[in-house]
């Protein structure tokens, strides 16, 4: 007879930044299971809400509503639902993570801190990880903490328009080949300029993570997600 958890808890999703992305991180973390029939896989609440204000637009443009309180409305309504914990497959929304934080009285799987500790047991101090992602994510300064804390350093593409480019065309016409190239070559020109590692921190680059040219190891951040998620809902209770 196979072994079964004792207690197998639900992660709360917030969802829709974009559907996509989302819709990825369920395949993800099927993908972390080994089922044998439907009862196997891992139980998931998802609010996916695709109308949470522009991330882009509130940190870039500076034009559009705050995402905090409507994320912070989510967080409420998945723990509401039964969730024991939290997750969110937008690299850019995990600015609002205080929001979220303060809005519950459960854990959430913070896909950045996750990311980065993963990545530090296989680096040296002060070594580069090249960071393929949306400008909002530098501008917001979402990895700055967790790597100044693992004694790491942080490359950014230098083609800031062109990264933008790429993420709103996926959105709007899914992966195409230009968006391939771009991440491509964005990530080679990381690597030349000497990241040891590379971070796929947008989930719209993580639909296209296939493209990387496998110059250095990379981390996707969605699929550390997913992992984290697994870990969550087959951990057993004492």
């Amino acid at each position: 007879m196979r072994a079964r958890p004792v207690t197998r808890r639900r992660v709360g999703i917030l969802g829709g930044m974009g559907p996509e992305a989302t819709i990825l991180l369920q395949q993800r973390v099927l993908a972390t299971v080994r089922a044998v029939d439907d009862a196997d896989h891992i139980p998931l609440l998802i609010d996916m809400n695709p109308q949470v204000p522009s991330r882009i637009a509130h940190l870039i443009e500076g034009t559009g509503a705050d995402p905090g309180p409507v994320l912070a409305a989510m967080a409420r309504r998945l723990e509401a639902a039964g969730a024991s914990a939290l997750a969110m497959p937008c690299n850019t929304a995990h600015h609002y993570a205080p929001d979220i934080e303060a809005a519950v009285s459960i854990p959430f799987l913070n896909m950045i801190d996750l990311s980065v500790g993963r990545a530090m047991c296989h680096l040296n101090k002060g070594a580069s990880i090249g960071i393929l992602a949306s400008p909002a994510v530098r501008l917001a300064g979402v990895f700055d903490a967790p790597l100044e804390r693992a004694g790491l350093m942080a490359l950014w593409p230098e083609d800031a328009g062109r990264m933008l480019d790429a993420i709103r065309t996926i959105k709007a016409e899914g992966p195409t080949p230009e968006t391939r190239r771009t991440l491509e070559d964005a990530a080679e020109d990381l690597a030349s300029r000497g990241a040891a590692h590379l971070f796929v921190a947008c989930s719209e680059f993580s639909l296209i993570a296939d493209a990387l040219p496998g110059a250095v190891p990379a981390t996707d951040t969605v699929d550390v997600l997913a992992d984290a998620i697994h870990d969550h809902t087959f951990t057993n209770w004492s």
